[in-house]
């Protein structure tokens, strides 16, 4: 048997009546009306702006900002990708981001790739890459291979 969703229902006590405030004291929500005492937002009439407005001072939102730290809108993130990494191909073979992403290696083509020096390798490689880092660069060249650096997609596309 299967059910329709126009047979679906809230469970029993999840929905409730609106609660009427300000209709006198018998009620139960009376006097003040779940408003406190005196100040601008027990007043009827227009409502404060937003949830954060502090009245008048300096908003808590926009000093948010100064708490977290500097955040860098220039920065190109790289995926790293450790010379250890490399040593599953074959001796003589050309690395590449796609045959990285292929391998499993790379989750994404989106950023760019930087090679770093941890682990050792054992054959040489044809390694291309956005970046490499001096230990990487080292290590692929005693082990006989090459290093090929790759424009980035940003300057491709500007030229």
């Amino acid at each position: 048997m299967s059910i329709g969703a126009n047979e679906l229902r809230p469970n029993r006590g999840a929905t409730h009546s609106k609660k009427r405030v300000g209709r006198g004291n018998s009620s139960g929500q009376g006097t003040y009306a779940g408003r406190g005492l005196k100040g601008q937002k027990s007043r009827s009439g227009k409502k404060l702006p937003y949830d954060a407005f502090t009245g008048g001072q300096f908003p808590v939102s926009r000093s948010f900002h100064s708490l977290r730290g500097f955040n860098n809108k220039w920065r190109v993130p790289f995926q790293p990708v450790n010379v250890e990494a490399l040593d599953r191909f074959p001796a003589g073979s050309t690395v590449t981001p796609e045959i990285l992403r292929e391998a499993g290696i790379l989750k994404h083509l989106n950023e760019p790739v930087k090679i770093l020096g941890e682990g050792g390798l054992t054959h040489s490689l044809n390694v291309s890459a956005h970046r490499f880092s001096e230990s990487a660069k080292a290590k692929i060249e005693a082990a006989g291979g090459t290093v090929t650096l790759l424009a980035k997609e940003s300057e491709t596309k500007e030229s």
